[in-house]
């Protein structure tokens, strides 16, 4: 079976086929979303929030990108393997953001890398698509722009605002990125978007009219029940059997009831006899 390329999923939009991506952390996760059938995985810099518990992105490195990247490569056998490059590893010019995703390529395991932001960060895109490597945009809320945003708000209300989220997105695809992620988008402006671009959109909290949606692998299994976005759709509510399954052991191992006989191993001899030392 072979992995999906950038290729494959500009054709699927050019089929009208609507693209599922969700992100993941670690190899079990791949391993799962994989056989689930999804178009491709993000490895998030949402890892520094989800999997770190830090309040937002920006501590995130590199570095972390580019373990969390391998592990997850070693989990997909079909999916697309998109990885994002963390604050300030693409702001600085050009030539560094190049330079990073190389690294995220060789290092990470990346098919291909994504940066937030549009027209400023079109000259960064261009210089890592020219190198041959693919590139998703992601315009809209920009979590690395939390502090200038001032929150996590809605992006694009506005005539004056949704013209420039247009003029974003369009600059991100003359720029050669094969799709670009709309986020926190009003649903209307999502479409007129996506109706415009050659190249897909994939839509979280963008409505139900572009090319594809992505959720976070825990928002969409439940891992957190305080979490509540609007955006987000639980297809399973996991984190209370998670709960109850490991109270369950707790409970057993304090009991005694855990392990039991089937849990244990016999040796081919009776007991071993100790010689005494005089």
């Amino acid at each position: 079976m072979r992995r999906k390329t950038a290729l494959d999923l500009q054709q699927l939009k050019a089929d009208r086929q609507r693209i599922a991506m969700v992100t993941a952390y670690d190899y079990t996760m791949a391993r799962i979303v994989d056989a689930a059938g999804v178009d491709m995985v993000l490895v998030g810099d949402s890892l520094g929030m989800v999997f770190q518990g830090h309040a937002d992105t920006l501590s995130v490195t590199l570095e972390d990108m580019a373990y969390h990247g391998r592990c997850v490569a070693r989990g997909l056998q079909q999916a697309h393997l998109t990885v994002d490059m963390p604050f300030m590893s693409y702001q600085v010019s050009p030539q560094q953001a190049l330079e990073n995703a190389g690294r995220l390529v060789k290092e990470g395991s990346a098919q291909s890398v994504k940066l937030e932001g549009g027209q400023r960060s079109a000259p960064a895109i261009q210089s890592i698509v020219e190198a041959g490597i693919p590139v998703v945009g992601h315009v809209g809320l920009t979590p690395q722009s939390v502090n200038a945003m001032g929150g996590f708000k809605v992006q694009g209300r506005g005539e004056q605002a949704a013209q420039q989220l247009m003029e974003d997105a369009l600059a991100v695809q003359r720029a050669g990125a094969f799709c670009v992620v709309l986020e926190m988008v009003p649903a209307q402006l999502a479409a007129e978007v996506s109706a415009q671009l050659d190249i897909p959109t994939i839509g979280i909290g963008a409505g139900p009219d572009c090319d594809g949606q992505v959720l976070v692998c825990n928002d969409l299994l439940g891992f957190d029940s305080r979490f509540k976005p609007r955006f987000v759709k639980r297809f399973a509510e996991l984190e209370e059997p998670m709960v109850e399954a490991t109270r369950s052991f707790v409970e057993q191992v304090r009991s005694g009831e855990f392990p039991g006989p089937e849990h244990s191993f016999k040796g081919k001899s009776g007991p071993r006899k100790v010689a005494k030392l005089y």
